[in-house]
């Protein structure tokens, strides 16, 4: 019998999440949560069911995974923290399209898309989504409520600490450690340490200016 869940989100993230899911006969989806849920009420023909505010309900109701198909670190992140209050399990999202050694240790509540490669003794924290054909290489530590954008590359040995957000095509030098919750902007390149809570972009990338923590 397959396991029922249910998806907070009901974007473009969240689409490519369903598509990946609907390939795997472990789970059912029995719809998805959103705050905009009264002028979305479906998304590929699965019902936008409410928002957060029936999380309650519907575990009581005997669902007991989740999967929080959010692109936003911050957001994805507190949404979890209270998934996992609740009792809910959060699963792994993996496409069968992807490469990913026998020597990599996941977290949970990760999302990893068609085309990605993570190569050997890397680890993937929690609730961190690696996205559509990026390439993690050997040694590589990506912490918790991470993103690595589409198209994005890492060298060995790469420390991503928790929340930061990489942009689409970014290429990370080996050894380089970026710092938690800060942001590296579109087709940047990475060739030295980033600081936590910073923003910063560019080839070579440079830090334009601090962001808030959390």
């Amino acid at each position: 019998m397959k396991k029922k869940i249910i998806l907070i989100g009901a974007g473009g993230h969240a689409k490519v999440i369903i598509d990946i899911l609907n390939k795997d006969k472990d789970y059912e989806i029995i719809g998805c949560l959103d705050k905009n849920y009264k002028y979305k009420p479906k998304i590929l023909g699965y019902d936008v069911m409410g928002d957060d505010s029936i999380i309650s309900r519907l575990y009581n109701s005997g669902i007991r995974y989740a999967f929080v198909a959010l692109g936003d670190n911050r957001l994805r992140y507190k949404i979890s923290e209270n998934l996992i209050a609740e009792g809910f399990s959060l699963i792994n999202v993996i496409s069968k399209n992807a490469y990913i050694s026998d020597f990599v240790k996941l977290g949970y509540g990760i999302a990893i898309m068609p085309g990605v490669v993570i190569n050997a003794n890397t680890i993937v924290g929690n609730n961190t989504i690696i996205n559509t054909n990026a390439s993690i290489d050997h040694d590589c530590s990506i912490g918790d409520n991470c993103h690595v954008a589409p198209g994005s590359s890492l060298s060995g040995y790469v420390n991503v600490e928790n929340g930061a957000f990489l942009g689409t095509g970014c290429n990370v030098r080996d050894g380089v450690k970026i710092g938690k919750w800060s942001i590296i902007g579109v087709g940047s390149a990475v060739v030295k340490d980033i600081p936590s809570y910073s923003l910063a972009y560019g080839v070579p990338a440079k830090i334009i200016r601090g962001i808030r923590g959390i």
